[in-house]
């Protein structure tokens, strides 16, 4: 007979089977919950935000480069190369890749390169950051050696991406007018700065995917936007002209104890600066290394009273005005006097007896102002005015002066008598050299260039617009002044140390006293000059020198004129000028 079970052990079994069921009831709703979640997601993954991470992915894999457009050149009168960019590349880091080897880096960037390893280090630690600049213009081979050098330890990234960079291959020649860039390849002086736009071109970029060591992946898609050359410049400079004459100059500067020295040689029938030499001067390739002062053009942004050389242009609107000639008889007193000041000349003397031409070959400044008694201030002011005194001649460099010209109806009579021979009126060096030209030029003021052209990246030469010219005086006068100031450069005139061998040369020597900070003139500090052009029976080139403060006493013709001579005669032997064919004219200065 069988047992039933017992109402104690059913109830047991059964409280087992539902806590059993109770348990698997939670763990499937829980299951259920988080794969839900999942689900969830998931279609918020793949649907909703798909574009969204799609992008956030495809950024985290991608790197963009820009590619630094490759800068115009400039080239001389030749077409000899003066600024040119070289192939190079700017250093780059990710310093979530770099943090951890920072030292070996470091260590080797300082070696191949050149960096400063403590920099450097810092700067591949560089947090919160995927992307800093180590190093800009590095010559390709550098960065070539020291990437291999990393890859062969296994160590990654570092990065390498084009950056052409300037160079000056003649160093400090015409750095005073090329100018130079700072860091980031922006023109900041001469015609750098002012052609930055033009010669700078445009950059482009390329665009590549990378791997989780950020390293380029070779087959995957890539695109290139080409940067675009700048355009250039070519130049009325001639390369050597300029070499020599910068060289001249600072031995002139050294000889005169002078604080600085400008020369200038202008193709008289162009207009073209062939030559614009200054010392001291800065090499592009390291302007730092010269005080603030030497980096920028003295011969455009300095100004001075020109002194005597400005007889020039006095003397040209008297001839033009028919108001003298060159054999104009004139009684020179020892002194004169206008509104109180005492005038005289830069040598003691009585009365004594001077023609026009005796006058310009003694630079006697009462022997201007008695030839010119005749001319009001508002006849002379436009003659000055024409030859280009008062405003920019429009060069073309940073910082251009326009100089000092009051008008005439506020001149009193010593103003008057000072501008007449050159003080009382301030100028530059560029607008002198215009003016001397015009005489040289039979008259006919050009405006001075530096650009004859620009230069496609293709290399084709688009000519520049002719520069504005006018007539100053008539042929017949400047033609007269270009035969009386060959007595200056005679044995007996103020530069005889200005004659060259074989040709005629006219010129007129120069000396002016330095305005003081306190007001007044200086007596210990002038500006001494000389002007001149060869061959005098038929001008081909014009000079213009200025030396500043000489502090040994030279004056415009023992200072400033055998710069001229040495200077002029290289030119004159350079273009193959002849030597002049017949004798100077034997003009008498006394009566």
């Amino acid at each position: 007979m069988t047992q039933a079970p017992s109402a104690r052990g059913t109830t047991a079994t059964d409280r087992r089977t539902r806590r059993m069921q109770v348990r698997i009831r939670v763990v499937f709703v829980l299951t259920t919950f988080v794969l839900s979640l999942f689900a969830a997601r998931l279609v918020q993954l793949q649907g909703v935000d798909a574009s969204a991470y799609a992008s956030m992915a495809t950024q985290e894999g991608t790197r963009v480069v820009e590619l630094h457009a490759e800068r115009g050149v400039i080239r001389d009168r030749d077409g000899e190369e003066l600024a040119s960019s070289v192939d190079g590349v700017a250093l780059t880091a990710d310093p979530s890749m770099t943090e951890k080897n920072a030292p070996q880096i470091a260590a080797v960037l300082s070696r191949v390169v050149g960096m400063d390893y403590f920099r450097t280090v810092e700067q591949l630690r560089t947090p919160n950051t995927r992307f800093v600049w180590l190093q800009r213009q590095v010559p390709t081979w550098q960065s070539e050696r020291a990437l291999k050098l990393l890859a062969s330890e296994g160590i990654t990234g570092v990065f390498a991406q084009r950056d052409p960079f300037r160079t000056y291959p003649a160093g400090n020649v015409a750095g005073n007018v090329l100018g130079f860039l700072n860091i980031d390849g922006t023109g900041i002086a001469g015609l750098e700065a002012v052609a930055d736009e033009r010669l700078s071109g445009t950059d482009g970029s390329e665009t590549y995917m990378v791997a989780g060591s950020g390293a380029q992946i070779p087959l995957a898609p890539n695109s290139v936007d080409d940067p675009e050359q700048g355009t250039g410049l070519q130049l009325t400079l001639d390369r050597d002209l300029q070499w020599y004459a910068q060289r001249r100059l600072q031995q002139a500067v050294r000889e005169t104890k002078a604080s600085t020295g400008t020369a200038i040689i202008t193709h008289v029938r162009t207009g073209e600066v062939l030559s614009l030499a200054e010392w001291p001067t800065v090499d592009p390739n390291k302007p730092q290394t010269v005080a603030e002062a030497d980096r920028g053009s003295r011969a455009v942004q300095n100004v001075y009273e020109p002194g005597s050389v400005q007889k020039l242009m006095t003397f040209a609107a008297l001839l033009d005005r028919e108001q003298v000639t060159a054999r104009t008889r004139l009684r020179v007193p020892g002194e004169m006097t206008f509104d109180g000041a005492t005038v005289g000349d830069w040598w003691d003397h009585g009365p004594i007896r001077l023609t026009a031409t005796g006058v310009i070959s003694q630079s006697s400044n009462l022997g201007t102002i008695r030839a010119a008694s005749g001319l009001r201030g508002s006849d002379l002011e436009p003659y000055l005015r024409s030859f280009g005194l008062g405003e920019p001649t429009g060069i073309g460099l940073p910082g251009e002066s326009g100089g000092i010209l009051a008008p005439a109806d506020t001149w009193s009579d010593i103003t008057r008598a000072n501008i007449l021979f050159g003080q009382g009126l301030s100028v530059t060096a560029v607008q002198m050299a215009a003016a001397v030209n015009t005489v040289a030029n039979d008259g006919v003021y050009v405006a001075p260039t530096l650009v004859s052209g620009r230069v496609a990246p293709d290399g084709s030469l688009t000519p520049a617009a002719e520069p504005e010219s006018h007539r100053v005086v008539s042929r017949r006068a400047a033609k007269t002044l270009q035969q009386m100031t060959e007595a200056v450069t005679a044995e007996d005139g103020t530069a005889p140390a200005a004659a060259i061998p074989g040709y005629r040369v006219s010129g007129k020597t120069g000396t002016a006293q330095r305005v003081s900070k306190a007001g007044g003139y200086d007596a210990t500090a002038t500006v001494v000059s000389f002007a001149g052009f060869a061959p005098a029976d038929d001008p081909r080139f014009s000079m213009y020198i200025v030396l500043d403060d000489p502090k040994s006493g030279a004056g415009g013709g023992s200072g400033a004129g055998p710069v001229f001579r040495d200077v002029m005669g290289f030119a004159l032997q350079r273009y193959a000028v002849a030597p002049s064919g017949t004798r100077a004219p034997r003009q008498p200065t006394e009566w």
